[in-house]
C-alpha cells in the first residue's frame, strides 16, 4: 500500500479515491458540522528496548467526522530506520502528521467546490499522565507553528484511538 490508504469499507484505495470518498460523504448533509481529523501512532515498543538497527511502523489515519452521525477513517502505514528514543518517536508521528496535512489539505480543499466547511485538528499521541506529559508544549508548537491546530490525549482519538488501532 505505498503512498495508498486503507479504508475498511472500501480496502486499499489511491489518495484520489481517499479524497472523493471525504467529498461524497461531506455532500451528504451539507448543514451537518464536520470534523476532519489527522493523527499518526506508532507500535508501542519499550523505548529502552529501540535500537539503533530497528525499524518502526507508523500508522496514519485520516478521520473525517459528522457530528452526532458517525464518520470514516482511512490510514496508511510508513515504515522509518533507526528510531532509538521515545522523543523521536513522538517527533516523527507528529512530523508525519503536519507533513500529511500540508500535503492532503490542498487537495482536498480542491474537490470540496461547494464551499462545504469543516474544522481541521491534528491530533498527536501525547498526554498529561505518562512519559509523554513533558512533551506537549514541545509537539504542540510543532503544529501551530505551522498553522494547524492540535488536540492532544483524551481528545487526539485519531491518532491515540484510531490509527493506534492499525499499527
Amino acid at each position: 500500500m505505498k503512498n495508498g490508504f486503507y479504508s475498511p469499507s472500501l480496502g486499499s484505495i489511491d489518495e484520489e479515491r481517499a479524497i472523493d470518498d471525504i467529498v461524497a460523504f461531506v455532500r451528504q448533509d451539507k448543514d451537518a458540522f464536520y470534523n476532519l481529523a489527522i493523527g499518526t501512532d506508532s507500535h508501542g515498543q519499550d523505548p529502552a528496548s529501540v535500537s539503533p538497527d530497528k525499524t518502526v511502523e507508523f500508522v496514519t489515519a485520516v478521520v473525517i467526522h459528522r457530528k452526532g452521525y458517525g464518520g470514516k477513517y482511512f490510514w496508511q502505514k510508513k515504515t522509518v530506520d533507526k528510531i532509538t528514543t521515545l522523543r523521536q518517536r513522538i517527533y516523527m508521528e507528529t512530523m508525519l502528521s503536519v507533513n500529511f496535512a500540508q500535503n492532503f489539505i490542498p487537495k482536498l480543499k480542491m474537490a470540496l467546490t461547494n464551499g462545504e466547511k469543516y474544522d481541521l485538528e491534528i491530533h498527536i499521541d501525547v498526554g498529561e499522565k505518562g512519559e509523554t506529559r513533558e512533551m506537549i508544549k514541545e509537539v504542540v508548537g510543532i503544529v501551530v507553528g505551522n498553522g494547524f491546530t492540535a488536540k492532544t490525549k483524551p481528545y487526539s482519538y485519531s491518532a491515540s484511538n484510531v490509527a493506534d488501532k492499525h499499527t
